[in-house]
């Protein structure tokens, strides 16, 4: 299938892609274009205008930054799995195929917010910050507050997700477990963990959800559960744990089978990140 038309510019720098931006509203941004393209040839998306910001050296590359590390929103899944950082690198080895890792970009996948994509499971697990840029200036967006919907951020209209900010997380154990769908490979289930454990006793815990709902999301209650009583509850709080918001249901699963998946997954990437 082919898109609608659209009209195509490259921007050279950043301050010049958000002037387009504001003078163009309908606008869409092109990264790797992994998300967007498909969209488009499905007429699911039709931009009038594509503001490609895939040569912008500034939003690449990977360093310390606040104690913690600064990944630039262009930052390849090629190059974050490759990297030193924390959790991030076992969920981009998850993603699509090497074609799809080599081009894709960090920032164009949080963008676009599909609640199936691996990252935001390793952004919420790290309670990482998101870093826009828009006309007044630059923010934070805690990883919490990011994911409000169904392909849908806290980005307001005019901004550009420029990077992402990672805590550093000295004596923590990383995990991810995903149940992958087997014609697209997105996440029907995914997991990710971020440990900090004295043997049983658990004095940091942070698990990650994608694909099982609406949005993306953390088990707060299981969370909390095993900080008070240990890794020895783990089995006991997942199954007495109730979604808050309803879980995701298509033709592929049921919401029940997710919570059947969320709960094993859950179980395997903590005894995972354990041994890791």
């Amino acid at each position: 299938m082919y898109p609608a038309s659209f009209r195509y510019v490259r921007a050279t720098s950043l301050d010049e892609a958000l002037r387009i931006l504001a003078e163009n509203p309908e606008a869409k941004l092109l990264a790797g274009g992994h998300s967007l393209l498909p969209a488009m040839k499905l007429r699911l998306s039709a931009p009038s205008l594509l503001v490609d910001i895939g040569r912008l050296a500034e939003l690449r590359g990977i360093r310390p930054a606040d104690g913690g590390h600064w990944v630039g929103a262009l930052t390849t899944h090629r190059e974050v799995e490759r990297s030193s950082l924390p959790l991030l690198p076992l969920v981009a080895r998850h993603i699509g195929d090497p074609a799809v890792r080599n081009l894709g970009t960090l920032g164009g996948s949080l963008a676009h917010a599909d609640p199936a994509a691996d990252y935001p499971a390793g952004i919420l697990a790290l309670e990482a910050a998101i870093v826009a840029r828009g006309p007044s200036g630059e923010r934070r967006i805690p990883a919490r507050d990011f994911f409000q919907g169904m392909f849908q951020t806290a980005l307001d209209p005019g901004e550009v997700l420029v990077g992402v900010w990672l805590p550093g997380l000295p004596g923590y154990r990383f995990a991810y477990q995903k149940f992958p769908h087997p014609a697209s490979g997105y996440a029907v289930v995914g997991v990710a963990v971020a440990l900090k454990a004295d043997g049983e006793r658990v004095e940091d815990l942070r698990l990650g959800v994608t694909g099982a709902g609406y949005r993306p999301f953390r088990l707060l209650e299981v969370e909390d559960r095993l900080k008070a009583e240990g890794l020895k509850a783990l089995e006991e709080a997942l199954r007495d744990y109730t979604p808050q918001d309803p879980l995701a249901e298509d033709r592929f699963a049921s919401a029940e089978y997710r919570l059947h998946l969320l709960r094993v997954l859950t179980r395997r990437a903590v005894d995972q990140a354990i041994g890791s």
